[in-house]
């Protein structure tokens, strides 16, 4: 006869074996229910060859949704039917053995819009997190979800577009997405990164290799400094300055060293000898051979309001005025679909240009209620924005596809490689970053587009870094794509749409106001 000590340690065994956690591999899958897609992430099984998902409707009867050799997916179920509820089995395989590693219960819901927005932020957001060049941190100039990577790119950086994405590490800190402190960690490494890459005058290249630091041409002769990559660069790093100013002791040190990159910038070096312009490249080798100068309307005024404000290489105002604004040469008298165009823009005087000129430079330059002798910034993008939208709602090409809940010309991917779209050069292609980004001017407007993109195209134009670069209908044309120029700023605009962090935090620090000020311009955001 067993004791009944004995008996009580069987039971505790049995016990703790029914209570135990499985292997943690067996428990790995996260299900994230969206309206009509479920994201499915698992931990990597060792010697799995692919991975396959299954659902069921009932829990019995399974089908597989995909074979893939990636760990996560988006599995758009609107097949199936709305809010629904969803099981989910992930098996691992190799050779001809299959494991289930992961099983999860769901449900899909109707989301609200702002649930929406929240969705398609964080997404992009996760372009600059997830698929940020490892060593660098800094983000990579593409990303082919197809896994091709043209010109052997893959650990190109990009000094712009990381800019961009920096407004979106930014938001990610605020919204939880990452904590603080991984935030910090990132921008240790992307400060380190940073002051040790090649600088041509305190001013980066416009591409870097992420292993190495060293200057990747972007063309032959562009090989040093680009003045206007790095003010796209430099604007998300004042914001991220601003934002650990007042932190712990590690936070302010970060700051103090993104403060120093920003002061190492010499911009009256870019001016070619003292001339009332700012240039935008040199070269060690072809010296000032580009002969780009920075003439008004595109998407360089950054530029101006950052030289404008250097605390140790300032420019006069003169360069702004007989420059950029050449002498009162930018202004426009042309007006477009009933909306005034305000400022010339070069190339593209009749409709206006392509839409990232409207969102480069406002990331952080805050441009609702900002005025000067030449321009009331807010309404100018805002007419640019509705002139774009105009023309794809009249539709002169007849694109498929085109109207009020599809616009947005800008530069991206394209059926002829790459373009800078806009009404005058319209190939019939849909940039989703254009419409998006413009949502703090036309904020119904462009949450039609994203919910078309979204419920009408689905998997053909969503991923998980967002929305794919670009899209067209009327050429059966949905690569798998992103850009990081066309990516950061949808992150950061729809933040600025949202709370307007990013603007607080540029238009927050004391010298771009006073570098606005030396300019002549006013804003709610400057103050007296």
């Amino acid at each position: 006869m067993q004791s009944r000590s004995h008996l009580f340690l069987l039971a505790l065994y049995a016990f703790s074996f029914a209570c135990s956690s499985p292997p943690e591999v067996a428990n790995s899958l996260k299900v994230t229910p969206y309206d009509i897609h479920v994201e499915l992430a698992w931990n990597k099984s060792p010697n799995a060859d692919s991975y396959g998902v299954w659902v069921s409707m009932d829990d019995d009867h399974y089908t597989r949704r995909s074979v893939l050799e990636d760990t996560l997916y988006l599995d758009f179920v609107n097949d199936l039917g709305m809010e629904i509820d969803l099981n989910y089995e992930i098996r691992a395989y190799s050779g001809e053995d299959s494991t289930i590693v992961g099983k999860a219960a769901t449900k899909t819901h109707k989301m609200t819009d702002e649930e929406l927005l929240d969705m398609v932020q964080f997404y992009t957001f996760r372009y600059f997190w997830d698929g940020a060049e490892p060593n660098s941190g800094l983000a990579p100039e593409r990303i082919h979800m197809d896994g091709e990577y043209p010109q052997n790119d893959a650990h190109v950086v990009t000094t712009g577009g990381s800019g961009m994405g920096i407004f979106g590490l930014i938001s990610g800190m605020e919204r939880g997405w990452i904590t603080r402190e991984q935030g910090v960690e990132r921008f240790e490494k992307i400060a380190g990164f940073l002051e040790k890459a090649d600088r041509f005058k305190g001013v980066w290249p416009h591409w870097i290799n992420g292993q190495t630091g060293k200057v990747q041409p972007f063309g032959q002769k562009d090989n040093g400094g680009d003045l206007v990559e790095s003010a796209f660069l430099i604007q998300g790093l004042i914001a991220v300055r601003e934002y650990f100013k007042d932190g712990d002791d590690r936070e302010k040190a970060v700051a103090n060293r993104l403060d120093q990159l920003w002061k190492d910038m010499d911009w009256t070096w870019y001016t070619r000898d003292g001339e009332d312009v700012l240039y935008w490249h040199w070269s060690p080798e072809y010296d000032w051979d580009m002969n780009f100068p920075l003439e008004g309307y595109n998407e360089c005024l950054i530029t101006y309001v950052l030289a404008a404000s250097s605390p140790t290489h300032t420019i006069d105002a003169d360069v702004y005025h007989k420059g950029w604004a050449r002498s009162g040469g930018i202004k426009s008298d042309k007006e477009s679909f009933g909306y005034d165009l305000i400022l010339k823009h070069n190339g593209a005087e009749e409709m206006g240009g392509p839409l990232f000129w409207a969102h480069y430079s406002y990331l952080g330059l805050n441009p609702m209620g900002l005025k000067d002798q030449y321009s009331d910034y807010q309404k100018l993008n805002t007419n640019h924005t509705l002139i774009n939208r105009a023309h794809a709602v009249k539709n002169p090409n007849e694109y498929a596809g085109y109207g009020e809940d599809l616009w947005g010309l800008t530069a991206s991917y394209s059926i002829n490689g790459y373009n800078a779209h806009f009404p005058a050069n319209d190939t019939g292609v849909i940039s989703p970053t254009a419409a998006i980004s413009s949502i703090v001017y036309t904020p119904e407007e462009s949450l039609k587009v994203i919910k078309n993109l979204y419920y009408n195209y689905g998997k053909k134009v969503l991923g998980r870094y967002g929305f794919y670069d670009a899209m067209s209908p009327e050429h059966d044309y949905f690569p798998d794509r992103y850009l990081a120029i066309d990516q950061g700023p949808m992150v950061a605009m729809i933040e600025n749409y949202r709370t307007g962090l990013g603007w607080k935090l540029f238009m927050g620090a004391p010298e771009v106001q006073e570098g606005l000020k030396k300019l002549g311009f006013e804003s709610p955001s400057i103050s007296k």
